[in-house]
């Protein structure tokens, strides 16, 4: 018997003589890899995507105008700005560390845009590109007392949240608001610019041609090593499920205004975290510093400059998501960022899927998430019930994420997969 070199390993070798060559064959393999996941706790998105049908069918019996195409096109624009926020979260959750001042972030960042923007009369990509320098600058503070003083990042950013909330209040004066102009471009993006139908499904094809070709080069990556891989036509069905799908969808939306661009912007920046948190080493090194932080440092992970870039990524898209905010309500007030989207957003990453304990979750989690939460919000306000519930289901359904993730992680732990 020959001895393993460097090329073929033992596990290697087990993976190649494990290799499926039928498609039934494959099939089984990826059921049974399934359910491995799912009896170790590793239950993905299923929950959320659960609940959000669960939402939608009761809201949808209650009121029979939830899931209207003029419903659902709002319910998609009032879902960007804290899904925006959400995402940022997303990025410290991973890393296991908490940013409670994202809504004070998105107030001041609304703040310093309008006060250039309409007092000062720069023009607006001058007076944005401020406000995200800031942010980032914002995010760059936090994580240098977190690496070089040691100070809790839950401690930090609580400071972050009263302190910049006070920097709001004074930059916006005695006013208390400032009103955008309705004829410029941020206000009519946030509000009135939709893509035409051709455009909208256009995307959809090619969004469904890029899924099948990313597929198909990590099938051709996974066989050159010899290790199974999702076979061609799998692939295929998923590109076209995924045109049909997304085409309905287009087409019932495009019985009103369609899709609007904040949504696609949303999306795109959906996307391309995706892409960062799981097809770069960028994206490794957040995962592992958020499951172990001293195993990934042992492994040779910078794991201050990963910190680093987490928070600076929160700061800078709580600043998105406050300008997108701010154009769509056509004002920035002392209210802006306050009231709950703080906690609407943390929400949305957790309801979502991303951890407490850091090292678990996706973009996708963002996404989801705010739709869980503004679906909750829209079906009470078409029932014209009280914010009072919308606070006590959203709060309930925000328990019953944490406790799922809870239980999920400790039967991980029973399975060896923490």
């Amino acid at each position: 018997m020959t001895e393993p070199t460097a090329f073929t390993s033992p596990e290697l070798a087990r993976a190649r003589a494990d290799r499926p060559t039928t498609w039934s064959g494959w099939a089984r393999s990826r059921r049974r890899a399934v359910a491995d996941r799912l009896r170790g706790g590793d239950l993905g998105l299923l929950p959320v995507l659960a609940g959000l049908v669960v939402i939608w069918v009761v809201m949808q019996i209650l009121n029979p105008i939830f899931l209207s195409s003029a419903n659902l096109t709002n319910l998609a624009l009032e879902s960007v700005p804290v899904g925006i926020i959400a995402l940022g979260v997303v990025c410290v959750l991973l890393v296991g560390q908490i940013d409670l001042s994202v809504g004070s972030i998105s107030g001041l960042s609304a703040a310093v845009l309008a006060v250039l923007f309409v007092d000062r009369g720069l023009p607006p990509w001058v007076a944005v590109t401020a406000s995200l320098v800031l942010a980032a600058l914002i995010g760059w503070f936090y994580a240098q007392v977190h690496n070089r003083i040691g100070v809790p990042s839950f401690v930090i950013t609580l400071g972050g949240l009263l302190g910049f909330l006070g920097v709001q209040l004074w930059i916006l004066g005695p006013k208390g608001s400032i009103n955008l102009p309705f004829d410029s471009g941020l206000v009519a993006f946030a509000q009135l610019q939709f893509l035409p139908p051709w455009l909208a499904y256009t995307l959809v094809v090619v969004g469904a041609a890029a899924l099948y070709a990313t597929g198909a080069a990590h099938a051709a990556e996974r066989r050159r090593a010899g290790l199974a891989a999702t076979p061609r036509r799998l692939l295929a069905g998923r590109s076209l499920a995924l045109v049909a799908g997304l085409g309905a969808a287009v087409w019932y939306l495009n019985r009103d205004r369609g899709v609007g661009w904040m949504f696609v912007f949303f999306l795109a920046l959906v996307l391309v975290l995706h892409y960062v948190l799981s097809r770069t080493s960028f994206g490794k090194s957040m995962y592992a510093v958020g499951g172990n932080m001293e195993a990934a440092r042992r492994a040779g992970v910078n794991v201050k400059a990963v910190l680093t870039a987490a928070f600076v990524l929160c700061t800078t898209l709580a600043c998105v998501g406050g300008i997108l905010s701010a154009s769509r309500l056509a004002a920035a007030n002392q209210s802006s960022g306050g009231g709950d989207v703080n906690l609407n957003a943390i929400a949305a990453a957790v309801i979502g899927g991303t951890s407490l304990f850091g090292g678990r979750g996706t973009a996708f989690a963002a996404l989801l998430g705010v739709l869980v939460i503004q679906s909750i919000s829209s079906g009470l306000t078409l029932l014209n019930l009280d914010s009072a519930y919308r606070f006590m289901v959203t709060g309930g359904v925000l328990l019953l994420a944490v406790s799922l993730d809870a239980v999920a992680r400790r039967s991980r732990v029973s399975h060896g997969r923490a």
